[in-house]
Parts: C-alpha cells; sequence; structure tokens
C-alpha cells in the first residue's frame, strides 16, 4: 500500500487530471470529503493502540464520499480503516479442512446427485450442467466443477466453465425461445452465498427483460452515451487508469473500483465472453487468493442477448464484477443495512488491492 492514506493519494492523482479528463470525471463522479470525532475513555486507550495504532487518528476521523451519478454506486472510505493492513485469514487450515471434509456431497457425483434439465446435461472437459432443483428463474441451471476444491482455479478450468455456459444458453434459448437475457454467476464458500461447498457456478436465462440490476445498468449508460456522445464504460475505464486504478491485459480491461459494492471489488470489461477473458478471471481469482487473502467471492458476468433485441445493447462490453466476500472464519456478516439501503462502507484502500494485483500479474 501507498504510505500516504488512500485521501491523500486520491486527490494526489486527481490534481494530475487535465481539465477535459477533470470534466469527464465530475460528470460521473461526486466526492466529498467529511470528519468525525469522538471521546473515548482513557481505559480504552490501550485497546485503541493495540487495535489501530493511534489515539489520536480514533479521536478525529476523516471520511471520504464518493459517489456515481450515473449509477448512483457509492462508497465511503475511512482513512482510518483503508490504513489498516491487509491480511490473508491466519485460520486459513480451518477452512481447508472443512473443504476437503465435504467431499461426499450430492455434487461429488453430479449424475445421480443433481437433476437435469429437460434439454439433458453439458458435458465440459472439467465441468458439467446440472438443474437448479430450487429455482429462482423458468431457466435455471449449474456449472458443477469436476474437482471438489472450489479454490482451484487455472485458466483451462475456467475456460472450460465458460464455455460450458455458452452451450448450456444456447440450448436453454431452444426451450424458450423468449428467454434471451444470460447471467452467468459464481459464488464462492459459505460467505458468499453459496449453500454447497462443492465448486459450481450458476447459470440464468431469463425472458421479458434482463434482471433489473443489469437493465439499470444499460438503461443509465445508454442515457449518459446519448448526452455526452461518449461511451460510459471507456470513460469509467479512463478515470480510473488516470487515477492508477486500472490496466489492460490483451484485450481485457480491469479497474479497482473507486465506488465499490464492497471491499476489494473489480470491475472487467471484454468484448466477448471467451478465453480472453476466462485466462484472466482465472488469473485474477489467483492472484486475489494468493496477494489478498480471498477465498470467498461473488462474480457476476452480464452478457449480451442471445438475439437482437428491441432495446439497445450495442454500447454495452461483457461486464464481470468480482467483490470479496471476508473472512470465513468471522461469524459477522460483511454486509448490513448501511450496504443494504444506505451506502457502501469501505475498509480497503483500493490502492492496496491495484499495488498487490498489478504486481502479480505482471511479474
Amino acid at each position: 500500500m501507498h504510505i500516504k492514506g488512500f485521501k491523500e493519494y486520491f486527490f494526489e492523482q486527481l490534481a494530475k487530471f487535465t481539465q477535459e479528463e477533470r470534466e469527464v470525471f465530475d460528470r460521473i463522479y461526486q466526492v466529498w470529503e467529511t470528519n468525525g470525532e469522538l471521546i473515548p475513555p482513557k481505559e480504552m486507550y490501550s485497546w485503541i493502540e493495540s487495535t489501530f495504532g493511534d489515539i489520536e487518528a480514533v479521536k478525529k476521523q476523516s471520511f471520504l464520499k464518493i459517489t456515481n451519478k450515473i449509477t448512483y454506486e457509492g462508497a465511503i472510505f475511512n482513512e482510518l480503516r483503508t490504513m489498516r493492513p491487509v491480511v490473508g485469514d491466519t485460520n486459513f487450515a480451518e477452512v481447508i479442512e472443512e473443504i476437503h471434509s465435504s467431499k461426499n456431497s450430492p455434487f461429488s457425483k453430479p449424475l445421480t446427485g443433481t437433476p437435469e434439465d429437460v434439454f439433458g446435461r453439458i458435458k465440459g472437459e472439467y465441468s458439467i450442467t446440472a438443474s437448479n432443483i430450487a429455482k429462482y428463474d423458468g431457466l435455471h441451471g449449474l456449472v458443477v466443477f469436476d474437482d471438489h476444491d472450489p479454490l482451484l482455479f487455472s485458466r483451462k478450468r475456467v475456460k472450460d466453465y465458460f464455455n460450458v455456459a455458452t452451450r448450456w444458453f444456447l440450448q436453454a434459448n431452444k426451450v424458450n425461445p423468449k428467454a434471451i437475457y444470460p447471467l452467468f454467476t459464481w459464488n464462492c464458500l459459505w460467505k458468499a452465498g453459496s449453500s454447497i461447498i462443492h465448486g459450481h457456478a450458476q447459470l440464468a436465462l431469463t425472458e421479458g427483460q434482463a434482471y433489473s440490476k443489469v437493465e439499470a445498468l444499460r438503461h443509465h449508460a445508454l442515457k449518459y452515451q446519448e448526452q455526452y456522445r461518449s461511451n460510459y464504460f471507456d470513460d469509467e475505464y479512463r478515470i480510473h487508469e488516470k487515477l492508477g486504478l486500472a490496466m489492460k491485459i490483451g484485450r481485457v480491461r480491469i479497474m479497482v473500483k473507486i465506488t465499490p459494492i464492497k471491499d476489494k471489488e473489480l470491475l472487467i470489461l471484454s468484448d466477448a465472453f471467451d478465453t480472453d477473458l476466462a485466462f484472466t478471471i482465472s488469473d485474477l481469482l489467483t492472484s486475489l487468493k494468493e496477494t489478498l487473502g480471498v477465498v470467498s467471492f461473488n462474480l457476476a458476468s452480464v452478457l449480451a442477448p442471445t438475439r437482437k433485441t428491441p432495446e439497445v445493447w450495442d454500447h454495452m462490453p461483457v461486464v464481470t464484477r468480482i467483490v470479496d466476500r471476508g473472512k470465513l472464519t468471522s461469524k459477522t456478516a460483511d454486509i448490513g443495512a448501511m450496504e443494504l439501503y444506505g451506502q457502501s462502507v469501505i475498509e480497503t484502500s483500493p490502492y492496496t488491492v491495484f499495488g498487490k494485483l498489478q504486481d502479480s500479474l505482471t511479474k
């Protein structure tokens, strides 16, 4: 992490923007600074010093609030919290033991332990599909990984998961030609909402319109393009790149968001749901695990509709988001009422995340 605090470094980078770049920033983002004070009893001093290192930093806290005026995503960074070191899970051995002890789940024998879709199963080199037994939409399936360990990432495996998912979307569309909006999601382990440890991803193909949050993003990005004659995602990438929070790997663009939904959120933009994206996702997941201790995460990829639609999609890349869901050994949930109904509160500096990813991916 940069020795300077996140807020100080952020404003230093923002000051380097040209007038044109700052105009683009200002039409997407709004930034506020605020402060908070408290008076701790002397009996708390030793605990504060051992936990935070500085009593004065606790007494007077500094906040940076960033809101995306196009999508209305927002984050609050507490200078005190973002300067805490990022470490891996010290009890990770217990997690590994729990993963290994759950090998005999229904997913370990998917042909007999899971239902199949009405169009059958799609078999890949490292995975096979199943129908979700408790569906959240009419066409809702699974990519069940051959490997039980959900933290076993490799390029060939993720490429296979993507290939199998693409074939599933095409077959599902034949069953219901009105269902044309695909969504690929991957909830890894219990903090991310996965009820089964065995590695798997979720597939959904819906009709009528894309899922509401996807449709909101498409709509807001289109309105932005119509108003400013500029692609929203291109401008968002330019801003993050200028801030020192974005990089390209081949044709895939990666950002550490300044308005994350929760800690260590990445935004990945690609031309297609293809091998290049699969390889990048695999490398990112490996790097997140090995350098930042991320072992439970949510991933979602928004794909283009399977056929032409009444609404415009030409401005939309394949949008993938990955977010850390916190330590598996912690009993405390990482998302509360503030995140659900107010604005996200972030503990990790985006510069910490980007620095570690950049070092790992460019070796």
